[in-house]
């Protein structure tokens, strides 16, 4: 792929794809026939240049229609942004679920991470690959986790193909004077709002718990696969009115905005209006609101530091691109409620100054993505959205952002590279989000759960919220239980029960051997260690992480080294690849790994020693937290369970 443009013309299809998002081009300099017009000046490269950010969207809408991204197709888009083609190309290659080989319009994404390698994922795709063969039709492509933990083993079907539903208006046509930012405006059309289905182009369907046959039937007609259980099964709690951030799952239709605000929706936001952008950042900053994301910084003072600054626009972010192994609960609070995380997002606008959101959503939820923009399509649609909101003069709008399998896009700063049109590669700090974030403007960045966390703050009030918990991590958190236990589900809990409680909770089946907190970043507790409260304080006291909220129980009947050494498959293949430590250290992590898994005992002592150099310099040097985290649970295995004994 090179810096210009070749000779490969896109297809009709791929075409079609991009006109769809962008509009038809205007000149031939775009892409459309030459006219004499344009033998006498170019046009539309410095308004196309503006639109680079429509890259990310434009490659999910050539992969959703063809399958896969040719080189016709990826050199057609790049004209219509003006992007160089092999800077384009590095961002195709950048993320999983894109391919710019070619590839059945059929995808079976058959998860081989820890809770479904716990539960024989390994043999599953073994049993898939050989059923299926070549001539089938369907690429069957090993996965990550696609955060359905609790109903493990799990399979996601893909398939590319036109859709019949279009008349969205494509999104090159919409006012940029509308709104302060890149693209579109409050309440026009963006990649993934209500309207943007039928251009997607794609069929999806979940086969969790899968089998062999469930996974091959699903992969052949995925048209015909039973629907997705309620995100209420996910809720071992559910109904449960009492609770504050899932209260409402199991008892509310996610998709009715009226039983939404009959019970309690958008009470919030009215009592943000009246108390002003300030008091409201008062009230985050007394409640004591802590990052749910794993980091845990104060979010009174990331919204003060962004509400702060000079330097407009502010831009807002929901990070909702939970890849960590074992994480689901972001997900299912998408499913269930996602008119609450409308509610916070608008909440969290109103006190930071923010004019435009972007709710950057994994590709691996279709559902989640379905339900989000309903909510937001009916939010728009009664004034909840775009202009003059609630008749308080406060505008906002909300544009999805479809992530495409990159782990390392759930760090803040990869994520805004990832929606700028960029590969997902983290910046160095300073300077911080805070200052200069998404399109280089103060960004207030914050996960799912943090944002919905807002509302009990603003209802409660601070006081209130602060009891619960402890004094140091205050309110309800949410905890991803999975593994060897009989109610595998999210549960919501206040700050400082114990890892016990929770396992009494979910019901620890067989003999407990190790609970995993913090998924693959995370570190093993031993089972005579259940007393440790679930604080992020608590956690760090106990030499391990809380990290953002995986609880995986094991038993004694999963593989501990094979589990570890998936752990570090997993930290080589999502390396953004960007600093040395991180890039070369992963690889070394786990080719030291495999060759432990062939010994045992005095012959594994020489690369026992290996991993821990490794693993410190990567704690030490690496530019983002994969890197400094990838070493963590293979650290703790060794040392506290003796996994190589």
């Amino acid at each position: 792929m090179d810096l210009r443009f070749g000779d490969s013309r896109p297809t009709d299809e791929e075409r079609a794809a991009v006109d769809a998002l962008l509009g038809p081009p205007e000149s031939s300099w775009e892409g459309a026939d030459r006219s004499d017009a344009d033998l006498r000046w170019a046009r539309g490269g410095r308004a196309a240049r503006d639109r680079r950010d429509l890259l990310l969207p434009g490659l999910h809408a050539l992969n959703d229609r063809v399958g896969w991204i040719s080189e016709g197709g990826l050199d057609y888009l790049c004209r219509r942004l003006t992007v160089p083609p092999a800077e384009a190309y590095g961002v195709a290659t950048f993320y999983a679920m894109f391919s710019v080989r070619p590839r059945p319009a059929t995808v079976l994404h058959v998860c081989t991470d820890l809770a479904c390698t716990a539960a024989g994922a390994p043999k599953l795709c073994e049993s898939v690959e050989t059923r299926l063969g070549p001539d089938s039709g369907v690429q069957v492509q090993r996965s990550p986790c696609l955060g359905l933990c609790e109903r493990a083993p799990a399979a996601l079907v893909i398939r590319a193909g036109e859709s019949a539903r279009l008349g969205a208006p494509p999104l090159g046509k919409l006012e940029n004077e509308a709104r302060s930012g890149p693209i579109g405006g409050p309440g026009g059309t963006a990649p993934g709002d209500g309207n943007g289905k039928g251009r997607r182009g794609r069929t999806t369907a979940v086969s969790a718990p899968t089998t062999p046959d469930t996974a091959i039937r699903t992969a052949l007609t995925p048209e015909n696969a039973p629907e997705e259980p309620p995100a209420a099964l996910a809720v071992p709690q559910a109904p449960d009115p009492s609770l504050l951030l899932l209260g409402r799952i199991g008892t509310v239709d996610p998709t009715d905005l009226d039983d939404y605000r009959a019970h309690g929706g958008y009470t919030a936001l009215r009592r943000a209006f009246a108390l002003g952008p300030a008091a409201v950042i008062r009230e985050v900053t007394d409640s004591g609101l802590l990052g749910r994301g794993g980091a845990a910084f104060p979010t009174g003072r990331k919204w003060q530091a962004t509400a702060s600054q000079p330097d407009h626009p502010h831009h807002l972010v929901c990070n909702a691109d939970e890849s960590e192994p074992g994480t689901f609960k972001d997900r299912v609070l998408m499913e269930g409620d996602p008119y609450a995380l409308v509610e916070a997002m608008t909440i969290a606008a109103y006190a930071t100054g923010a004019r435009h959101g972007y709710l950057y959503l994994r590709g691996e939820y279709p559902r989640a993505l379905e339900r989000m923009e309903h909510a937001i399509a009916q939010a728009r649609a009664r004034g909840l959205l775009g202009d003059d909101i609630l008749g308080q003069g406060f505008s906002f709008d909300i544009e999805i952002r479809r992530g495409a399998g990159a782990y390392i896009c759930g760090e803040e700063t990869a994520l805004f590279n990832s929606v700028e049109g960029y590969r997902g590669e983290p910046r160095s700090k300073p300077p911080f989000p805070v200052e200069k974030g998404l399109f280089g403007k103060p960004t207030v960045a914050n996960n799912v759960e943090t944002l919905v966390n807002v509302l009990p703050v603003l209802t409660l009030g601070a006081q209130a919220y602060a009891a619960i918990g402890t004094r140091k991590s205050t309110g309800p958190k949410l905890f991803c239980v999975s593994g060897s236990v009989d109610r595998p589900g999210v549960y919501e809990l206040p700050f400082g029960a114990t890892l016990g409680e929770l396992l009494r909770l979910a019901g620890v089946r067989g003999n407990l051997r190790a609970v995993l907190l913090g998924g693959a970043a995370g570190g093993f507790v031993r089972p005579d260690e259940l007393d440790v409260p679930l604080t992020f304080e608590g956690t760090r006291a106990a030499g391990t992480t809380l990290g953002s909220g995986v609880v995986m129980a094991l038993d004694d009947t999963v593989p501990l080294p094979r589990l570890l050494l998936r752990i570090a498959e997993f930290f080589r293949d999502e390396s953004c690849g960007q600093c040395v430590p991180c890039r070369v250290g992963t690889v070394r992590q786990e080719e030291a790994l495999h060759r432990i898994a062939e010994r045992t005992g005095a012959d594994a002592a020489a690369d026992i020693t290996l991993l821990r150099e490794v693993g410190r310099a990567m704690r030490d040097a690496s530019i983002c937290g994969l890197g400094q985290t990838a070493w963590n649970a293979v650290e703790s295995a060794i040392d506290r369970l003796g996994a190589y004994e």
